[in-house]
Parts: structure tokens; sequence; C-alpha cells
């Protein structure tokens, strides 16, 4: 015979004190990640580029041949 719970005392498991810290914790890992790929991706967006058509030039200001 099947014993009867009561639906307020049914459960599966409880939330927990460890798990909310585990989920903090990645929470703010993931953050972290995040704010060093910003920094990075500015760092190397600021590298100088040529516009498009434009060939490249020496330090003496002059195109260089070949």
């Amino acid at each position: 015979m099947p014993r009867i719970v009561p639906e307020d005392k049914a459960r599966q498991g409880r939330w927990g004190w460890h798990t909310f810290r585990i989920l903090i914790a990645a929470l703010l890992l993931a953050f972290i990640a995040w704010g060093i790929a910003e920094i990075y991706g500015n760092m190397i967006d600021r590298t100088p580029t040529t516009e498009q058509g434009e060939l490249p030039r020496n330090e003496q200001g002059e195109t260089p041949k070949g």
C-alpha cells in the first residue's frame, strides 16, 4: 500500500544556501570573464588601421614600392 504524503511536505529537495552560493560565485566569475573580454577587445580595437583603398606608408611618409 502506497504511503500518502501531504502536499506541503512532498518535496524533491530543499534549495539550500550551498547551491545559492555556487550560483552567485558562477555569476561573479561570468561577469569577471566578460569584463576581461571587453578590456581585451578594446585594446585590440585601438590598433591603427588603414582606410580602404589607401596604401600603407613607411616612417618617412612614402608609399613603399614593390
